[in-house]
């Protein structure tokens, strides 16, 4: 995940590495599977918790994911991680607005385009254009223009803005 978090020792880091590539073939279950084999007390660990989330994810159960992103952001408050998958997981459930709301508080404690380039996106399916554009600039500031850009054009949540996107800054 992100360094300063302590790593998990054999055999748990094993069960993690093979619920990783698990998840990489495509098995969900599988890598679910193997988490559960992780002694109990270290399935907290931030590291079983953020491919916890991915699991979630990819079986789209995003109440769960929600419930883990919530909790990474709040054992983990100066990772932008949690806040972002969070926010990425109620706006998969249509709740957008809550999902802007999870953002708006902490995108000036992190200089992470992916904050500003998802709040381009809420803004966006809110209708809030304008404020869409001027967030999709910010992320473009931190990222690049070409990246930001083909990655904005292939977004459905933003197809608004599509034929702006090319004159964004």
């Amino acid at each position: 995940m992100d360094s300063g978090i302590k790593a998990l020792e054999t055999p748990d880091s094993i069960y993690l590495n093979a619920a990783i590539g698990w998840l990489e073939l495509g098995n969900w279950l599988e890598a679910n599977e193997e988490l559960e084999r992780i002694t109990p007390e270290l399935r907290a660990h931030p590291n079983v918790l953020r491919l916890r989330w991915e699991i979630y994810a990819s079986a789209q159960k995003w109440e769960m994911a929600i419930e883990v992103a919530r909790g990474l952001s709040e054992m983990l408050p100066d990772i932008s991680w949690g806040f972002i998958h969070y926010a990425f997981a109620l706006h998969c459930l249509k709740r957008t607005k809550e999902a802007y709301a999870v953002l708006i508080p902490v995108v000036d404690k992190f200089s992470d385009y992916l904050i500003r380039y998802n709040l381009a996106c809420y803004s966006c399916q809110l209708g809030n254009l304008k404020e869409s554009k001027q967030w999709l600039e910010k992320a473009i500031e931190l990222a690049g223009k070409k990246e930001i850009r083909l990655m904005a054009l292939d977004d459905p949540d933003l197809k608004p803005l599509w034929k702006e996107i090319g004159s964004i800054a």
